[in-house]
């Protein structure tokens, strides 16, 4: 808990409110209020920002690129200094954005990169491929990949093919499987390996769990066993666990996720679930205050990746944040002791 406390009282220490600071407005634009995380990282950031003393205009979009990019021409309308976007469709928003940087609007993308475009500033993020890298070292060791003999057989539920993260979740936890999916220790019993094949638009929970429906009659009605699914986030693994439970799987296979939902954390618990990427939206939300308050003062906000993230035009300056990941041994420590979610919101 101590952690947390003075991450905050830093961010809060960077800025003493006064006159001035108060007419600093920042604009931060949110996808959607329909999962969890976004709810959280909105809900963070406005926080932190307002301890700090700003303005803050924060809007939801609910999965809606027209009513973003409007969201956005009215926080520039209303005056708006610093921008926070996180892009429904990373490559829907070049040209609102080209007005914010003829108005000179520095803007930050936040946890989602914006493509196409000049006009971000900043990338703040989670080591993206270091999640999936993380999901599929926890397979390795689930399934004994390295002293199988034999064979598993696993299936492949990624993200939304409009957020460029998903490519990067995805490739990390592949390249890391790919070699056994090669020896044959791995199986893929519907032959669904490549990202087109097993993206899933909008990170949508019933697209996920009917898809796995489908996958079920096909390839596991037989009574073939599944040992693992590898679900790119919370909200994908929830709808494949309503699809196995629906079925009638007796054992569940391993199942990863990323984000701790309290509905998927609740599983983990259950052992309806095996894990899932924390990515703690306050550690997020804090470095993006950081970064708006180096720009307020006109220096340059600290980053640790200028190489990897292109968005079409150029590499955007990138600070990325460590991820870990949650299972039943270790959720206590990260996600309750730290304050994040209290033992009621789990049930326990």
């Amino acid at each position: 808990m101590k952690k947390y406390l003075v991450v905050l009282l830093l961010v809060m220490a960077l800025a003493i409110p006064s006159a001035a600071l108060a007419q600093v407005r920042i604009g931060v634009a949110m996808p959607t209020q329909s999962l969890q995380r976004w709810n959280q990282d909105g809900a963070n950031m406005k926080m932190m920002l307002e301890a700090a003393g700003y303005v803050v205009d924060l809007q939801y979009a609910n999965n809606d690129v027209a009513l973003q990019v409007a969201q956005i021409e009215n926080m520039i309308l209303n005056g708006a200094d610093i921008l926070v976007i996180s892009a429904i469709d990373g490559s829907s928003l070049g040209t609102v954005l080209a007005i914010a940087k003829e108005e000179g609007i520095p803007v930050i993308a936040y946890d989602r990169l914006i493509m196409e475009t000049d006009a971000v500033s900043y990338y703040a993020t989670f080591d993206n491929y270091k999640v999936g890298q993380l999901q599929g070292e926890y397979l390795v060791q689930a399934l004994g990949l390295e002293t199988l003999e034999g064979s598993v057989n696993m299936e492949i539920v990624a993200g939304s093919p409009d957020d460029n993260n998903a490519r990067y979740f995805y490739q990390g936890a592949i390249d890391v499987l790919m070699p056994y999916i090669e020896s044959g220790k791995v199986r893929v019993p519907s032959g669904q390996i490549a990202f087109e094949a097993v993206a899933t638009l909008a990170w949508s929970s019933e697209r996920a769990q009917a898809r796995m429906d489908n996958l079920i009659a096909s390839n596991y009605s037989d009574g073939t066993p599944l040992h693992a699914v590898l679900c790119s986030n919370d909200s994908t693994a929830l709808g494949v666990t309503n699809s196995l439970v629906g079925a009638g799987f007796e054992k569940m296979p391993y199942i990863t996720g990323q984000d701790c939902d309290i509905a998927n954390t609740k599983n983990i618990i259950a052992g309806l679930q095996s894990m899932s990427i924390f990515k703690d939206t306050r550690t997020l939300a804090a470095r993006v205050v950081q970064m708006i308050e180096s720009i307020v003062k006109g220096e340059e906000p600290e980053v640790n990746d200028t190489t990897t993230y292109f968005n079409g035009v150029f590499v955007v300056p990138t600070y990325l944040c460590t991820p870990v990941f949650a299972d039943i041994n270790n959720y206590k420590e990260l996600l309750i002791d730290s304050g994040y979610y209290t033992p009621e919101q789990l049930g326990l």
